[in-house]
């Protein structure tokens, strides 16, 4: 269902969404800061898992290259409260239920599964900079390529 790809100097799409605290999040907030926004397809799972401790166990390093993490998934606050606590992220999960955001980013997508085919989130990530725009888009990226070229992108 992606209509557009992003790419790199695109004005990434600004979005409101829900946090596992159940504040709003707005992209456009976040102007002055990088942020690595990264799509994962489910709390709890390995593949995500790893991802997401991996942006932990390297958060200092992304802190003190001015920037932010935020993952975003389908599942909900409560389900995001849990993967958080349990791994002890400490950076903002946000709810995509209606996959709006994953759409606009063009990383919802037909996936297949021990033969059965579904829509769901792409894991990928995008590194924004200060003003707003994408300086690194990677889809289709491996949990542990995605940590390592999003921390090489925030230079």
């Amino acid at each position: 269902m992606a209509e557009q790809m992003l790419k790199v100097g695109d004005l990434a799409p600004d979005f409101e969404l829900l946090s596992d605290r159940g504040e709003p999040v707005r992209l456009s907030d976040l102007r002055g800061k990088k942020v690595i926004l990264y799509f994962y397809p489910k709390d709890d799972t390995p593949g995500c898992t790893s991802q997401a401790c991996g942006f932990r166990d390297n958060y200092l390093a992304i802190e003190e290259r001015n920037g932010v993490v935020l993952g975003i998934s389908t599942d909900g606050q409560k389900s995001h409260q849990k993967f958080r606590t349990k791994y002890n992220l400490p950076f903002t999960l946000l709810v995509d239920d209606q996959h709006a955001v994953a759409e606009a980013y063009g990383v919802w997508g037909e996936k297949s599964m021990m033969g059965r085919k579904y829509m769901g989130i792409i894991r990928s990530h995008f590194v924004i900079d200060e003003e707003g725009r994408i300086v690194q888009a990677e889809v289709k990226v491996s949990p542990a390529d995605s940590v390592e070229r999003a921390l090489a992108a925030l230079g």
